[in-house]
C-alpha cells in the first residue's frame, strides 16, 4: 500500500484558514456585543468598583 500524496501548499492554506476562523470566533465573542450590552457591562463594573471603594480602609 502506498501513502496518499498530499499537496503541502494546499495543506498549509487549509491550516491557515482554520486558524484565521478560530481567531475570528474569539474576536466575535470579545467585540461582537451591542451598544446596550456594552453600556450595561460598563455600568455594572462601575457599580462594583464603587462598592469596593466604599470598603477601602484609609490607614
Amino acid at each position: 500500500m502506498m501513502a496518499k500524496v498530499v499537496n503541502l501548499r494546499s495543506f498549509r492554506k487549509r491550516k491557515e484558514r482554520a486558524e484565521k476562523e478560530t481567531a475570528a470566533q474569539v474576536n466575535r465573542a470579545a467585540f461582537g456585543r451591542t451598544k446596550s450590552e456594552k453600556q450595561l457591562n460598563k455600568a455594572k463594573r462601575a457599580l462594583e468598583q464603587k462598592v469596593l471603594d466604599k470598603h477601602k480602609r484609609e490607614d
